[in-house]
């Protein structure tokens, strides 16, 4: 059936209705042009003495259009009935168009600010951060993005997540309230949508992080987000690109997926090294709280063209500020603690740890070494280890691998739970025995018949089976009754635990545990530093390799004698002595102390410092 002209008219009226606010003011606009017009024509035709006296039809349009636009106006008008009638007739049109008009810009700036509340308007901006994802991992990144941009004139940081953009600004508003010269922008849409991703202008960003978001199937989410950064177009400069899985099964897959410019980090393999090597000397994720973190000290990458042709341990001494852990060589291959005799070439780099690349400098003059307090003693043998696991969760086998990697023959892990693990099967290893006690880990008198005072070290793993906040008030009930057997028993051991969160650690400190592993903090310090500085992945994956030099908290007899005065020039020439690179101490007496415990890295060199039997020095060394 033929449609008639009428409703022709009318589908073409209601097709630019449906276009929004600005059709609707251009329809108002055309109503007020036409009243203004026809009353225009009709005073000038039907009252000459009116026309005449105000000015002819230029005149009365003016005035037309003054009573269209404000009913005020009308208020002085004189005039024979025609001319007042016309003026009201204008008078009343231009009320109902000027409400309609007032109406149509209310709802249209509602809905413009409601967009914008969904987070849903393109981002122009260059040179900025992208964080692609959401989870309690946020909080930490922006944090350490606004502190490692405090020196910038201004900075932004872009978070694209599937939640509420207001929702998402407030809790950062409340979790990270300073945030300096660093602008925080939200977008709300899925990362793993190409349209979505547009959102936050990844051409003209500077770097993309991807959040693992947690659950059992994060990873996959991570490994589509990084196909999809993988497959896009980039007309320019590509950004590059961190991330991290949560199982090491899936490692290939994702740097496979990441392609050859972006760097995926194994968060399992690192809170397991991380567990496993504070088991056996407590206070070292303190130290890599530090050294991730860019609050204190970081570590960068100078050229030291001065340096060339001298051996890395006279490097060691040629500082005023700032401590070398090694240098990158020309090539672009690293070396953390390199022998002492390796001479620096043309070309090279030195890996320096010190408060901000502006407070690296050389010295003019050394600081003297004081000899006389050097002992520069051998570590004492290792002797087989007795562990008690407390807990299972997924990372307990990769664990107790690693510990027969560490320990010495002979040594013992039982694994106190209660039920015997089916993953930590009665498997032959070289250098450890493995048992299993029953044990229910929130229980005192569960506790007590394990008999922990037999053990050198215990090991606390959180339960992933609840919720991570309910895993930590168990594991801190754990923690309490421990110490308190361990107060009664007067036989000390060390205890290491794992956490959720960070927040928590704080509060569990009245359990006076020797350290405290948030894994999840520590990989999204580690990711944050690579965000900022690519250039750090080749040091940072060498200093965590168990095969080469490793962070180690040694005692301080070692080096010094107790109760000697010296200064840390003096440590660092005593563990240059032992083939090891001193970065700083840690005191026993304040290890329970937040927010350092007692860590203490790239102190002044000339201070004095006189270390007791209960401190340690932090050093990089082979073993």
């Amino acid at each position: 059936m033929r449609a008639t002209l009428r409703e022709r008219l009318r589908y073409w009226f209601d097709a630019t209705m449906d276009r929004g606010t600005p059709a609707l003011i251009g329809w108002l606009a055309l109503a007020s042009v036409l009243l203004v017009a026809a009353t225009t024509v009709l005073v000038v035709l039907g009252t000459d003495e009116e026309t005449e006296t105000n000015g002819g039809w230029p005149g009365v349009a003016w005035m037309s259009m003054l009573r269209t636009l404000d009913p005020g106006t009308m208020g002085g008008d004189t005039g024979g009935p025609v001319f007042l009638g016309l003026m009201l007739t204008a008078t009343i049109g231009g009320i109902f168009i000027v409400s309609a008009l007032i109406g149509v810009l209310t709802t249209g700036l509602d809905n413009r600010l409601q967009q914008l509340r969904k987070g849903r308007s393109r981002l122009v901006e260059r040179g900025h951060t992208i964080v692609l994802g959401w989870s309690e991992q946020v909080f930490t990144v922006v944090a350490e993005l606004v502190e490692a941009n405090q020196s910038e004139r201004r900075s932004c940081v872009v978070i694209l997540a599937d939640r509420d953009k207001v929702s998402m600004e407030e809790q950062i508003r409340m979790r990270v309230p300073g945030t300096g010269r660093t602008h925080v922008i939200c977008r709300s849409g899925n990362p793993l949508n190409r349209a979505d991703l547009e959102l936050v202008s990844p051409d003209t960003a500077r770097s993309v992080m991807v959040l693992p978001p947690g659950g059992p199937d994060g990873d996959t989410s991570v490994i589509k987000t990084l196909l999809l950064l993988n497959n896009r177009t980039w007309p320019g400069r590509r950004p590059h690109v961190v991330a991290a899985v949560q199982d090491s099964g899936n490692l290939s897959v994702a740097r496979l997926a990441a392609g050859g410019t972006g760097l995926v980090v194994d968060a399992e393999d690192f809170a397991v090294r991380l567990v496993a090597q504070s088991h056996r000397q407590t206070g070292l994720s303190a130290v890599c709280d530090e050294l991730l973190s860019f609050v204190g000290n970081e570590i960068y990458l100078r050229p030291e063209p001065s340096l060339t042709g001298l051996s890395y341990g006279d490097a060691l001494h040629a500082y005023e500020l700032g401590i070398p852990i090694g240098m990158r060589r020309a090539d672009g291959g690293v070396l953390v603690n390199p022998p002492m005799d390796t001479v620096i070439r043309d070309g090279d780099s030195m890996v320096v740890l010190a408060e901000d690349d502006l407070l690296i400098r050389l010295a003019e003059t050394t600081v003297p070494v004081v000899r006389t307090a050097i002992s520069c003693l051998p570590g004492p043998p290792p002797v087989p280890d007795r562990t008690l696991i407390i807990g299972w969760n997924s990372r307990g086998p990769k664990i107790v691998d690693l510990l027969d990697q560490l320990v010495r023959p002979g040594s013992v892990i039982d694994i106190a739970c209660p039920q015997r693990p089916a993953d930590a099967a009665a498997v032959p290893r070289a250098n450890l025995t493995l048992g299993h006690r029953p044990c229910n880990p929130t229980s005192r008198r569960s506790l007590e018949a394990l008999g922990p005072g037999g053990y050198q070290h215990i090991v606390v793993l959180t339960d992933e089976s609840v919720p991570p906040d309910l895993a930590d008030d168990r594991t801190l009930v754990t923690l309490l009754h421990l110490r308190d057997i361990e107060v009664r028993l007067g036989d000390p051991y060390s205890i290491v635990t794992e956490m959720n969160d960070d927040s928590n650690r704080e509060i569990a400190q009245v359990t006076k545990a020797d350290d405290f592993i948030v894994s999840t903090k520590l990989v999204c310090l580690l990711l944050t530093q690579l965000a900022e500085n690519p250039a750090l992945h080749a040091v940072l994956t060498d200093l965590f390799d168990p095969a080469g030099s490793e962070i180690y908290l040694k005692p301080a007899a070692r080096y010094l004698r107790p109760g000697a005065e010296a200064n840390f020039a003096t440590v660092i020439e005593a563990a240059r002595q032992c083939g090891e690179t001193a970065i700083g101490y840690r005191l026993g007496a304040l290890g329970d102390k937040p927010p350092y415990y007692g860590v203490s890295l790239n102190p002044p060199r000339a201070a004095a410092l006189t270390l007791g039997p209960r401190d340690h020095v932090i050093v990089l060394a082979e073993q």
